[in-house]
């Protein structure tokens, strides 16, 4: 193996990791996204407006202020609970910066999907007696997932290539690990290229599993 003695394992390892956070952030992210779309769209005003207020706050800060807010903040908002200082995790820190980035951009893509169901399928369902959870759950939703799925395919991608941030506060993620390994072997190329590669190679099982996913989404769909 070489200058990969005893590192390609650690690389492994931190890939592994980073799968881990991205899967965790994105079923938090899809969540969140999904209810911010209801907030906006919601006739209570104050609960629209605090909704659009979150959104329009967080979308507005770089990435890695919002990873170092909940990871800081979250520190001293627990020590201050408990009373002695407790240290945030690192991932669950990752976790909740991560899946708040996601679900603000998502929220969009998913008031856009809600906005192109065709107003007559809504009527239809209250003229068959429908009331409006069941119209969500039976009409609205089931169309909205297969509308806005390319929007969230492309969020994947960016929120996968975001994990690299969270190594900024201590989590041993893939970047984390090829810093570790480019500074104790003095050969930064060698082992940036190799993450590179893995980032890569996450991307592209992720962009071909989605595809399929796409496909089957709207393998019932009739083109006129």
């Amino acid at each position: 193996m070489g200058i990969f003695d005893g590192f390609l394992s650690h690389l492994l390892a931190g890939a592994w990791i980073t799968i881990q956070l991205a899967l965790c952030a994105v079923l938090l992210g899809l969540l969140l996204g999904l209810l911010g779309a209801i907030g906006e769209a919601s006739r209570v005003s104050a609960i629209r407006r605090f909704t659009i207020t979150c959104i329009s706050g967080i979308r507005g800060l770089p990435e890695l202020v919002v990873i170092f807010f909940v990871y800081f903040g979250g520190t001293l908002l627990l020590s201050k609970l408990l009373g002695h200082y407790t240290n945030v995790s690192s991932f669950a820190a990752g976790v909740l910066a991560l899946a708040l980035l996601f679900g603000a951009y998502a929220s969009q893509v998913f008031r856009g999907a809600f906005l192109a169901i065709s107003s007559g399928q809504i009527e239809a369902g209250r003229a068959l007696g429908l009331n409006r959870q069941q119209i969500f759950f039976h009409i609205q939703l089931p169309q909205a997932w297969r509308y806005a799925l390319p929007g969230l395919t492309n969020l994947w991608l960016v929120l996968l290539k975001d994990t690299a941030l969270v190594s900024l506060i201590g989590l041993s993620d893939l970047m984390n690990e090829a810093q570790v390994a480019s500074s104790t072997t003095h050969r930064p190329f060698t082992f940036y290229i190799t993450a590179a590669v893995l980032y890569l190679l996450m991307t592209s099982i992720s962009q071909l599993v989605l595809h399929k996913v796409t496909q089957k989404a709207n393998q019932h769909v009739v083109l006129l």
